[in-house]
């Protein structure tokens, strides 16, 4: 890495999300204030102007340009390995910056060094607040209907499910903050390393968060910083895609977090295509008790019956979101 020459180095990954990115870029200038900053914006085979656009519109932006998609993680390392901040933010396209949010999270993360990280308060548009932090995933959690849990173990649902807030804007340790903006110390990455390239799409900042506090550092949520977050612009037309990216994402995360032997790891497969056999079978039965007049039980349906698909044929590549 270069030698730290800014307080913080922002960089968005871009996939077709031209104007989104335009406006999120203009958030930052617009709200930081007092801070020396640099912006990479990391586009991933974009075919809608907009590395062009980006170019055009702020030249002082650092473009870094691939042929492919290399998802979230890959992309954001190119630019985590060029950044000369004391502190990364990890930023979406389809974030909005509103006043002082830079600021309070820089003068948050220099007054407490134990912090690795810390995350904003995500806002709907309409000013409705949107779940921005989780806790760690669980065998339960992850690969039983949430249905069930929520019957047979109320108390674990609403802590794994629920994770919201008090009311409070007091800053508070969490497991993992989502994603959709994270601020970084740059000694903790050092320490810890960067995000793991082995994801591809979701999972990618709870693994981060999850080595973060493994090697001792804290991470903090900051309900008084609020950001807008439109929320997966780039992948609403491909939702079955992602569904897979995510089910293959959450594999990675276990295999990696429990050292699964061989054995372990055939029967955590075997336990997810359990998991989305009983769905298909249940939307299979109230799509025939329906009459398949009810357009949300059929698209579960056929969500769960991709699923199983994928399972079935091995998991592949093919049938995730287009690398």
């Amino acid at each position: 890495m270069l030698m730290d020459t800014n307080d913080i180095s922002i960089i968005i990954v871009n996939w077709n999300t031209k104007q989104l990115l335009l406006d999120c870029i203009s958030s930052i200038y617009r709200t930081a204030k007092g801070l020396s900053l640099d912006i990479f914006v990391v586009d991933n085979g974009s075919t809608d102007g907009s590395v062009e656009a980006v170019s055009r519109t702020h030249p002082a932006v650092k473009v870094i340009e691939n042929t492919a998609n290399l998802g979230f993680s890959g992309a954001n390392n190119l630019a985590l390995r060029k950044m000369s901040g004391r502190y990364a933010v990890l930023l979406n396209s389809d974030t909005l910056l509103q006043d002082s949010a830079l600021d309070v999270m820089f003068e948050f993360m220099e007054h407490h060094p134990e912090a690795g990280m810390c995350g904003p308060q995500l806002l709907n548009v309409d000013g409705s607040r949107q779940n921005s932090v989780g806790r760690f995933p669980t065998l339960i959690t992850e690969f039983m209907s949430k249905r069930l849990i929520r019957i047979l173990y109320p108390e674990m649902y609403r802590q794994a499910f629920s994770p919201g807030d008090d009311g409070s804007d007091a800053p508070r340790e969490v497991d993992y903050i989502v994603g959709a903006c994270m601020v970084v110390r740059k000694k903790a990455m050092d320490e810890v390393g960067m995000l793991d390239d082995d994801y591809f799409f979701l999972y990618e900042e709870v693994d981060w968060c999850f080595r973060m506090k493994k090697s001792g550092w804290r991470v903090y949520h900051l309900p008084e910083v609020e950001i807008i977050h439109l929320g997966g612009q780039s992948m609403k037309d491909i939702n079955l895609r992602a569904r897979t990216e995510s089910w293959r994402s959450r594999y990675l995360f276990f295999r990696k977090n429990l050292r699964l032997s061989p054995r372990a790891w055939l029967g955590l497969l075997l336990l997810g295509f359990a998991q989305n056999a009983y769905q298909f079978m249940v939307y299979s039965v109230l799509n025939a008790v329906t009459l398949y007049t009810q357009k949300r039980l059929r698209r579960r349906w056929y969500m769960f019956a991709y699923l199983l698909a994928w399972h079935a044929r091995g998991r592949p590549v093919s049938m995730g979101i287009p690398r």
